[in-house]
């Protein structure tokens, strides 16, 4: 790589993502609408410019995420690391499980992938990825967009993808609820059993293969039956008080389907054909109050890269 192509910048654009949508724990993944976009430029010192949602946060340079990937990974590359100028515009709720620190990981090892010439490629920077989280179903569906089912298969991560045009479900609209306190993921799996009954295993194989049939069909008629778990959202319940409030919805026919998004405390809802989000907002603020936060979204695209 050339002097002048390492000093160019970056521009990348990542979305929110909810994983689990029920049944399908820790395999499948959905992109939102939400997204995290920034500009990154060689400089002398490190700097961060952060606007929109927690932007005080964001514009953190210690233990910034981002940052700590991009240098971490340059570092084990053997590479020098190169100051940068990120200029940075957030809108994914942070500890409310819409997938933030994905986001910012895939962030981090993409702009060192790009400064550093480690010419990882998409599978390599999603694998590096899965390894510093832990688990690919948000990370899958963050680089690759739309509904993602991933697996782990040693180093490697298998993903298929039902792009948001092929599944036919981009106009599919969801509410997703946030309360005002927010959950650690590290938390949440601490709340789950270390192991499971044949029946409630069955029960979740059975409604996590309708769920991955429900977005390659497009067929939102089935997501009632296809979100409901026996795995990770009953143990979760307590540290995430909206899902009880709000799974009750998925009796009525102006709702397709209620979950956690990813370990919670976030409830993202999904609106039956025909339903308004107005009716729908109007319908669930009366059920959870007005300090909870309602973000109407749609299934979003993946990674977006451009060269500076």
């Amino acid at each position: 790589m050339s002097a002048e192509k390492e000093i160019r910048g970056l521009r990348l654009s990542l979305p929110a993502t909810s994983a689990n949508l029920g049944s399908g724990f820790d395999a499948v993944g959905l992109a939102l609408s939400m997204r995290l976009t920034m500009d990154a430029r060689a400089a002398v010192a490190f700097q961060i410019e952060a606007t929109g949602r927690d932007a005080a946060l964001c514009g953190v340079l210690e233990h910034n995420l981002i940052l700590d990937t991009y240098r971490d990974l340059l570092a084990a590359a053997g590479r020098k690391e190169l100051p940068l100028h990120l200029k940075l515009h957030n809108e994914i709720p942070l500890g409310m499980g819409c997938g933030s620190s994905a986001a910012a990981l895939l962030a981090g090892v993409a702009l060192a992938d790009h400064f550093g010439g480690l010419r990882l490629g998409d599978e390599g920077i999603v694998a590096e990825a899965c390894r510093r989280e832990g688990h690919p179903d948000n990370v899958a569906a963050c680089w690759y967009g739309g509904f993602t089912v991933s697996a782990q298969d040693g180093d490697a991560v298998k993903v298929a993808s039902f792009g948001v045009d092929v599944a036919k479900t981009g106009a599919w609209e969801m509410l997703l609820a946030v309360q005002p306190t927010s959950l650690a993921t590290k938390q949440a799996r601490a709340l789950l059993p270390e192991t499971y009954s044949k029946a409630d295993a069955i029960f979740n194989v059975q409604r996590a293969s309708l769920l991955v049939a429900a977005f390659a069909q497009a067929r939102l008629d089935l997501l009632k039956t296809a979100m409901q778990d026996r795995m990770h959202q009953p143990y979760r319940a307590g540290a995430c008080p909206l899902l009880e409030r709000l799974v009750p919805l998925m009796d009525e026919p102006e709702v397709a389907g209620v979950a956690l998004s990813g370990a919670g405390p976030s409830v993202l809802v999904f609106l039956a054909a025909g339903t308004t989000v107005l009716e729908a907002e109007t319908r669930i603020q009366g059920l959870v109050g007005p300090e909870v936060e309602l973000l109407p979204l749609r299934i979003g695209v993946g990674v977006e890269r451009t060269v500076l």
